[in-house]
């Protein structure tokens, strides 16, 4: 029983919750960066090849955000109403949904695998691909997708960990198989010669131990609610519920693929492989600088849901309120960092002197005005947080869909502004879809929590 309090958002200061599921959960998102980072890092400095490899493993990118999209559609939609269901001690429900949504997992990763492989050639292609850097890419994808399945449950279920608060055994999750892909990389890469395809080996032993560990500590005793197989038997409300709640972290995961698309085909035009080897970069040195946002905000969600479920709008107003200052205060700070000192960060991935030098300037425009993305961030953390699955879609499309995408477009065509239009896209995006989403938040959800608050005062009173 006492367990089982420890673990009752609605008790204890709400700001402690958040960091106590936090703190674990941004060093668990960095190590998750690892997984790919890490490959790029030793990719980059691969001796005669370095800015080929590098660029041929940037152009899978889309392909690896879709797999992650798909991830993220099941598991960012269950996890939240599993965190309702245990917050309104609805156990029943609460695995269900669970079980649902690994069986969906399971059942996408194995279809996303096969129809990815078979028409690999003409989408890297599509994504920006040059007879040079297609086979990186393609011995590459390759080998991950044979592990997107694991990918996909580490993923997926790793929500469900932190969902009953144990962030720490979540954290093990991300931690195992960044550890072992850090200790297999430099192995395969270097020592057994086999280059890009051992990065890919590589990650995917990596996400196999990452999943099994998820799964069996779900299954095992110390989990509050199991995954069990009676309840992956697919019911249709749920699955509905699910997809819908999960939709604008499958959109935005789905917008991400299609902008980086977009600008690998755009850059490809304008620059050559040289400036499609500057935004992998650059999208590696974002992945680390975004990791603490991801983290909180991703702890923040069921703090904001448990208390939501148990009718305590007081503390969900307390937690918006914390995890906004945290996460504008944070990509301010990363932001001046960035503009500071940008070779430090690029040199993680390359020695290349040209990639350097024309990697700098656009890191300068790219990052420009950082800490407006956060708003938005923060601003969906709280509609995915309490159910409001059209309003968290409609800020995902806003963004990249209607915003950056275009801008992408044309912005390169306008002024002779070349590639430097592609990396202007991404700051004002940020300013405008990050000022429409947040006060959007503080139009809607906000009046409405203090209404219900004012509601149950009242009737707390009548008793």
């Amino acid at each position: 029983m006492l367990h089982e309090q420890n673990n009752d958002f609605s008790q204890g200061s709400v700001s402690g919750n958040i960091l106590s599921l936090a703190l674990p959960m941004i060093f668990a998102q960095l190590v998750s960066v690892l997984y790919s980072v890490v490959d790029r890092m030793y990719i980059g400095h691969i001796p005669h090849a370095a800015a080929n490899a590098l660029t041929g493993v940037g152009l899978t990118f889309p392909i690896i955000t879709i797999v992650m999209a798909f991830a993220n559609l099941f598991g960012t939609g269950g996890a939240p109403l599993f965190s309702i269901a245990r917050g309104a001690k609805e156990d029943q429900r609460a695995e269900d949904v669970m079980g649902n949504t690994f069986a969906l997992l399971l059942s996408c990763g194995v279809l996303l695998t096969v129809l990815i492989l078979v028409f690999r050639r003409p989408l890297l292609y599509l994504f920006g691909a040059s007879d040079a850097t297609f086979p990186y890419a393609n011995d590459y994808i390759s080998v991950y997708l044979c592990g997107s399945v694991f990918v996909m449950l580490s993923l997926g279920m790793n929500n469900f960990i932190n969902a009953q608060g144990f962030s720490r055994k979540g954290m093990v999750t991300v931690l195992l198989g960044a550890l072992i892909n850090i200790l297999l990389d430099p192995l395969f890469i270097f020592v057994l010669g086999l280059g890009v395809r051992g990065a890919a080996i590589a990650t995917v032993i990596s996400q196999a131990a990452s999943a099994l560990w998820a799964v069996c500590f779900l299954r095992g005793k110390r989990a509050l609610l199991r995954l069990k197989v009676s309840s992956m038997r697919l019911q249709l409300p749920l699955v509905r519920e699910i997809c819908f709640l999960g939709a604008s972290g499958f959109i935005m995961s789905v917008t991400n693929s299609a902008v980086q698309i977009v600008c690998n085909a755009t850059l490809q035009s304008f620059g050559g492989d040289l400036y499609v080897g500057v935004m992998t970069i650059i999208n590696s040195i974002r992945e680390i600088a975004t990791t603490a946002v991801n983290g909180l905000t991703s702890a923040a969600q069921p703090v904001l849901g448990f208390n939501f479920g148990a009718r305590q709008y007081r503390r969900v107003r307390a937690g918006i309120k914390f995890e906004s200052l945290l996460c504008v205060g944070y990509t301010t700070a990363a932001w001046g960092v960035l503009l500071l000192f940008p070779r430090l960060f690029i040199r993680l991935f390359t020695e290349d002197q040209a990639l350097i030098e024309a990697c700098v300037p656009s890191m300068h425009i790219y990052f420009f005005g950082f800490f407006m993305m956060s708003l938005q961030m923060a601003g969906q953390c709280v509609a995915v947080a309490l159910g409001r699955s059209r309003q968290a879609i409609f800020f995902s499309l806003l963004r990249k869909a209607v915003i950056v995408i275009p801008l992408t477009l044309v912005l390169p065509r306008v002024m002779g502004l070349g590639v430097n239009g592609v990396f202007l896209a991404e700051p004002i995006s940020n300013f405008i879809g990050g000022a429409a989403c947040y006060i959007t938040m503080l139009l809607t959800i906000w009046p409405e929590l203090r209404r219900r608050e004012q509601l149950e005062a009242k009737q707390d009173g009548g008793c």
